[in-house]
């Protein structure tokens, strides 16, 4: 089925492309190709009038707003980070106009104001990728889904640290809460065609 969204009430949402999560191994796709594919498609949907919303996660200075629940495979590793590890890449802006957000959490809607910005802009469609698809972009798409927005996860915009989590999310989870497209099917709704400048 054709892709089509009114650029001007979309916003895509690009998850964690930080200097400490894409300098981790990620798969099916190296996180250069995913930084690539979603630099091209934010810089379409600028030109189309539409928002980007650059989201990156980080613990509080003190670590204390961490989440520590008991659990069989912590996800929280303490320990020493690097100054620039929250720090977005650079291929992505920001750029004036763009929504930065900052959540403490896998997904982007609890405790941050990303709720408000979009609806504010009268935002009803959001387009989802980045790293991890199983963590921070399908935490956010189950609450955006919640919230009613209408998805699209470009489903080779985003990686995992496994293929097989990245797999069970894009077949099992993402169909029942919006539409699995690709980065030329994104770029073509947009007028942008397949050229990546």
């Amino acid at each position: 089925m054709d892709l089509a969204f009114e650029p001007a009430r979309t916003a895509l949402v690009v998850i964690d492309l930080q200097r400490g999560i894409v300098d981790a191994p990620t798969s099916p796709r190296p996180a250069s190709d995913v930084v690539a594919r979603v630099a091209a498609i934010a810089d379409a949907l600028r030109g189309a009038g539409g928002t980007v919303v650059l989201v990156h996660v980080t613990p509080s200075e003190d670590g204390r707003d961490a989440l520590r629940p008991i659990t069989d495979a912590p996800a929280w590793r303490p320990g020493p980070r690097s100054p620039d590890w929250a720090q977005l890449v650079p291929e992505l802006g920001p750029l004036p106009g763009d929504i930065l957000i900052t959540k403490r959490q896998w997904g982007a809607f609890y405790g941050t104001e990303l709720d408000l910005q979009l609806r504010r802009r009268g935002i009803g469609t959001l387009l989802l990728a980045g790293i991890s698809t199983n963590v921070g972009v399908e935490s956010t798409a189950r609450d955006a889904y919640e919230r009613g927005y209408q998805q699209v996860f470009v489903e080779d915009a985003m990686a995992a640290r496994d293929a097989t989590e990245h797999e069970h999310t894009v077949r099992t989870v993402f169909p029942r809460i919006g539409r699995v497209r690709s980065t030329a099917d994104v770029l073509a709704a947009l007028g942008a065609g397949t050229k990546q400048d």
